[in-house]
């Protein structure tokens, strides 16, 4: 396989029982430091509506 040179090659991580736990422990926390949470992303998305509705003023409203 080709991984552009860098990490650890698989043959290598699973050699022993350790590494793969340690590998497959670094795996989950990339994934979970990296997305979101489904509330900081609906509140993040309801911001930025919120921030568009505020710039958008009709010249026809009345003040």
């Amino acid at each position: 396989m080709f991984f552009f040179g860098f990490g650890p090659k698989m043959r290598h991580v699973f050699i022993n029982r350790w590494k793969a736990v340690m590998w497959s422990l670094g795996v989950l926390l990339t994934a979970y430091c990296t997305v979101p949470m489904a509330d900081q992303a609906r509140q993040h998305e309801e911001t930025k509506v919120a921030k568009v509705h505020e710039m958008h003023k009709s010249p026809w409203a009345r003040d």
